[in-house]
């Protein structure tokens, strides 16, 4: 499954993010706040229980998370700014982290870094990357976690090239996918094509 989350306030700020000229600091703030505006569509199926609570004027009915505990991982390095968007609203969820790097010959993803909470394969686990290029880090990431015995994984990423879709989805079928944008297509580096560039490189201002 993937999902578009085409509401206006993400689209808004998406079309910001774009532009070559926003700041390292603009893109940072953008990229947590769409990731946070994200995470209401990512987690609308969340399992929840009715209580009732009491408030100044009488009794009422309310509705809360039934025991759902959430993981989220970040592919390092730009996964991170938007995991610390979605703890904003998901502020008791466990944060695990994966480093992966591209090799730029091959294209190919190289794991050199993994920290998972322990009882990972206990949780919901929504795995966080701005792009979704060729998909060789979000199969990488899947296939790390499945390893972990993690039996339920989202995969939200800001945009995606319709290559990296296929590909996520011939590896793991059971992932669902959310992006706030399908681009058009790779070019030869297997950069996303109209995309915004080097996501990392832009968060930090290096090159």
């Amino acid at each position: 499954m993937v999902a578009v989350v085409d509401h206006p306030l993400v689209q808004h700020k998406l079309t910001r993010l774009r532009d070559k000229n926003t700041s390292p600091k603009e893109f940072r703030e953008l990229l947590a706040e769409i990731s946070s505006l994200m995470i209401y569509e990512v987690t609308k199926d969340l399992p929840i229980k009715e209580v009732e609570v009491e408030t100044p004027m009488s009794i009422a009915k309310g509705k809360v998370l039934n025991d759902v505990d959430i993981a989220i991982v970040p592919i390092l390095r730009a996964g991170l700014v938007m995991a610390e968007g979605i703890l904003q609203i998901l502020p008791s969820s466990k944060v695990g982290h994966i480093g992966l790097y591209r090799d730029p010959d091959t294209l190919q993803p190289v794991q050199y870094y993994t920290k998972l909470p322990d009882d990972i394969s206990e949780r919901e686990v929504i795995i966080v990357d701005p792009m979704l290029a060729t998909g060789g880090s979000a199969i990488a990431a899947v296939s790390i976690l499945k390893a972990k015995q993690v039996k339920s994984m989202k995969f939200v990423c800001i945009i995606a090239a319709p290559e990296g879709i296929k590909a996520l989805q011939e590896a793991h079928p059971d992932v669902e996918i959310y992006t706030a944008a399908i681009d058009d297509y790779l070019n030869e580096h297997g950069y996303i094509i109209p995309g915004l560039g080097d996501a990392g490189d832009r968060l930090f201002g290096t090159k």
